[in-house]
């Protein structure tokens, strides 16, 4: 595989080749850590495919994939993750096109029941729900047709303009999550950012002036206008979002969560890819607007803290996540802003790459050494940039 020999040089002397020793490690002890289904073993394989390590992990991976839980989730062991890691690993491994693509005709038929009122994030949501299942078929795979019983449902969920039908209603006593009760999550894992990419990818592949498209772009307008009214100004001058939607006058006060998940970098990057899907050019300009003062006071020494690698580096928490946003906005909207802070986060990730060992990550993709190494060499070294519609990117 040639990457891009015009990268700025980093700290890491050779990123690839640690990506391929990973593997090669990973492949020799497959029980430490991770969901087995989860896509992040084939998602860096297919990375480094032009060294052997590549394949001998995929088929390590293949032989236990879809054996955890049956739920039809892109992430948590969940089958549209094993649907991603098929498509991928079948590039190397062309005998797992076939249950591939059984999979995938599985994952777009008959939906499950999901809730339209009182929901859980299983019910929606990018990380555990339809959402993310949505992205996986879009994913890796041949363009066809859009899965029309996931898009509508996404769809109807959006039909109000206050977003009344995403209000959560199942977690009144929930230890971790009695705050988001009653209330609509904003953030790209867990909230309205994920659907809307979502409803943005299939808006992609859908084709105009059809019913479905109408569908789409009004479901489209009402959740971009409902994340636009949520928007604040912090204390650091960063305009961001709040966990869920205001029900009060926001506090000021910066918090350090600036991150893919919640923050200003995956929700401004699904309000402009959704503008730019619908040709928008001033919602298109507000979501610029919005992650330039993001990337113009980010804050290494503020923003990443944590206790466990992934926390501080990872791509859900940590700065790999806001790394391949700052690539995203980089590539698609040129923004240069988000240049600037993608040399920036290359530089800190590979500086901390050694340590801690890989043996005290997890395999998974957003938690895991392999999310942080693919973000690392699709950002800084030109590696393919299929499997980014696994976090709502490009």
């Amino acid at each position: 595989m040639a990457y891009d020999t015009a990268a700025p040089p980093t700290p890491l002397d050779d990123v690839h080749g640690f990506a391929v020793r990973y593997l090669r490690e990973w492949a020799a002890s497959p029980e430490r850590g991770g969901h087995r289904c989860d896509p992040g073993i084939p998602v860096l394989a297919h990375l480094v495919a032009d060294d052997e390590a590549a394949p001998a992990a995929v088929a390590v991976w293949s032989r236990t994939a879809g054996r955890g839980p049956a739920h039809p989730a892109l992430y948590d062991g969940g089958l549209a993750g094993t649907l991603v890691g098929l498509r991928l690993g079948a590039r190397l491994h062309p005998g797992l096109r076939p249950a591939a693509d059984r999979l995938a005709a599985h994952l777009g038929g008959r939906p499950p029941r999901y809730r339209t009122r009182d929901v859980a994030f299983p019910d929606y949501d990018l990380i555990s729900g339809p959402a993310g299942t949505l992205l996986a078929l879009c994913a890796a795979g041949p363009a066809g047709p859009v899965p029309r019983p996931l898009a509508a449902h996404l769809a109807l969920l959006c039909d109000e303009e206050e977003l009344g039908r995403l209000r959560t209603g199942q977690y009144a006593h929930h230890p971790y999550l009695a705050w988001v009760h009653g209330r609509v999550n904003t953030g790209m894992g867990h909230g309205v950012a994920g659907l809307v990419t979502a409803l943005t990818a299939a808006l992609r592949r859908t084709r105009p002036g059809t019913g479905l498209a109408d569908t789409l772009t009004a479901a489209l307008g009402r959740a971009t206008r409902w994340l636009v009214r949520q928007a604040y100004d912090d204390e650091r001058s960063i305009r961001t979002w709040p966990g869920a939607g205001l029900d009060r006058p926001p506090s000021r006060a910066a918090t350090p969560r600036q991150a893919w998940c919640y923050g200003a970098p995956g929700v401004a990057w699904a309000l402009w890819d959704a503008a730019d899907a619908l040709g928008d050019t001033a919602a298109a300009d507000w979501a610029l607007a919005a992650f330039t003062t993001l990337a113009e006071h980010y804050d290494e020494t503020f923003h990443l803290y944590g206790d466990i690698p992934a926390d501080r580096l990872g791509l859900c928490h940590g700065a790999a996540g806001v790394l391949a946003v700052a690539d995203a906005f980089d590539r698609h909207a040129r923004l240069p802003a988000a240049g600037a802070l993608k040399r920036r986060l290359a530089d800190h990730v590979t500086e901390r790459l050694g340590s801690p060992a890989p043996a005290d990550w997890p395999a998974d993709l957003l938690t895991g050494l392999p999310g942080v190494l693919a973000a690392l060499l699709t950002a800084a070294h030109g590696a393919p940039r299929v499997w980014l519609p696994c976090l709502g990117l490009r």
